[in-house]
């Protein structure tokens, strides 16, 4: 360690020495204004010594005797480090934040006797090399994305995270109006977070997500090397609630009704392995994503789409809002108009008269709740972003810290 002591006040004949310990807890640890005037505090920073490199999952601990500490600041070549650690209740030590591995660290430390005397030390930590990278490659929703009420946050690493729990940690889910949440790994390599059963985000608020991982040790000799940020937008309010008895769909837009039209939904009579796939899955599905057109095929259910015989097809199908994995949809369909709203005639999907369909590309975000009733297929909590089909309690025990979390 390279340390510096400062003394507020001198006293004539009082030696000032530096000293680093040897013995105990304070092994590596630097030791600031040992001998100095009685009433000048001491401060300990630890690790101190600058021939070991310092464990990144571990951060620097200040410490203050005789007196607290007034300010500790923690920096590198790029600044000062913002939210760079905690002060504790009365004042009398310091913890750092995780540190970015393979980096040199400058501490300066303040402490102040009740006599109003000073120390001050300076100091430079820097940390061991990460054998592997620990980084996010995806997030979703994206920057500044408009994301509908029932968006989840979806995180993707670059490897198996081994200790998920330091992970999610270090993840902060933040909004304007407070939501209850929680965490869900539906991987090693990939953690959900999502709203509580029954309820959403508010709508009209920014929401930001903040991963912390910068010297977050997820395994053997793995550290997350950089913090990650995304800021998002959650907007009005848009539940569309659709009957496949009724064959009838209804957009509410923050609470009101502001659109109705008839539907034709999945007809049933493919039963594969106990699945009926032509009928439309029951639950809280939510829009995924939009094509125009989409490209719709017999391929997925291994029919050729030459074999008319056997039910094979390829339809060019405008406005359409992905709601599932297998292949579900609220799109138009100007060629069962005549069905919708009397008969289910489709392979699953909603058909929509085209006006109403293309309101409603126009109209939805990504995120935004499909709530289907009437079909006796249910929907799967993870086909596609279906999560809200999971048990709370379940959802919530699927995270490495087994809590919820209030991001207000």
């Amino acid at each position: 360690m390279s340390a510096r002591v400062r003394a507020g006040t001198a006293v004539t004949g009082v030696l000032i020495l530096l000293t680093a310990g040897c013995s105990g807890d304070e092994k590596n640890a630097g030791v600031a204004g040992e001998q100095a005037e009685a009433a000048a505090p001491q401060v300990t920073i630890d690790p101190g010594d600058g021939n070991v490199k310092a464990l990144p999952e571990a951060g620097v601990t200040v410490k203050a005797a005789g007196g607290t500490l007034q300010k500790v600041t923690l920096s590198w070549k790029n600044g000062p480090v913002s939210d760079a650690g905690t002060m504790s209740a009365d004042k009398t030590s310091w913890k750092s934040r995780t540190l970015k591995p393979d980096t040199e660290f400058q501490v300066s430390a303040v402490a102040v006797s009740p006599e109003g005397k000073t120390t001050t030390v300076d100091a430079k930590i820097a940390t061991q090399k990460a054998k592997q990278k620990l980084e996010i490659t995806d997030i979703v929703p994206r920057k500044g994305e408009k994301v509908g009420v029932g968006m989840p946050i979806t995180v993707t690493f670059n490897r198996e995270v081994d200790d998920k729990k330091a992970v999610e940690r270090a993840l902060q889910v933040k909004s304007s109006k407070p939501a209850t949440g929680a965490w869900y790994w539906v991987s090693d390599e990939q953690v959900i977070f999502r709203t509580k059963n029954g309820s959403y985000w508010e709508p009209n608020q920014k929401v930001s997500f903040d991963a912390d991982l910068a010297g977050v040790k997820s395994g053997k000799g793995t550290y997350g090397t950089k913090d990650v940020g995304r800021d998002f937008r959650i907007g009005d309010s848009h539940i569309l609630k659709i009957s496949t008895k009724k064959k009838k769909a209804v957009a509410y837009e923050n609470g009101e009704k502001v659109r109705s039209w008839p539907i034709s939904a999945g007809k049933g009579g493919r039963v594969v392995n106990g699945v009926d796939t032509f009928l439309t899955t029951s639950g809280v599905h939510l829009t995924m994503g939009k094509e125009n057109p989409a490209i719709m095929t017999s391929e997925w259910m291994g029919v050729d789409p030459k074999d008319k015989a056997n039910g094979g097809y390829r339809e060019v199908i405008p406005y359409a809002v992905r709601i599932s994995n297998s292949g579900e949809y609220v799109h138009s369909m100007a060629s069962t108009v005549w069905a919708q709203g009397e008969q289910n005639v489709s392979h699953g999907c909603v058909n929509s008269p085209p006006k109403d369909a293309r309101w409603f590309y126009k109209w939805s975000y990504r995120g935004d709740p499909v709530v289907i009733t009437g079909s006796k297929r249910e929907l799967q909590w993870n086909n596609g972003w279906s999560y809200h089909q999971m048990s709370w309690e379940k959802w919530v025990k699927g995270g490495a810290l087994n809590r919820t979390v209030t991001t207000g």
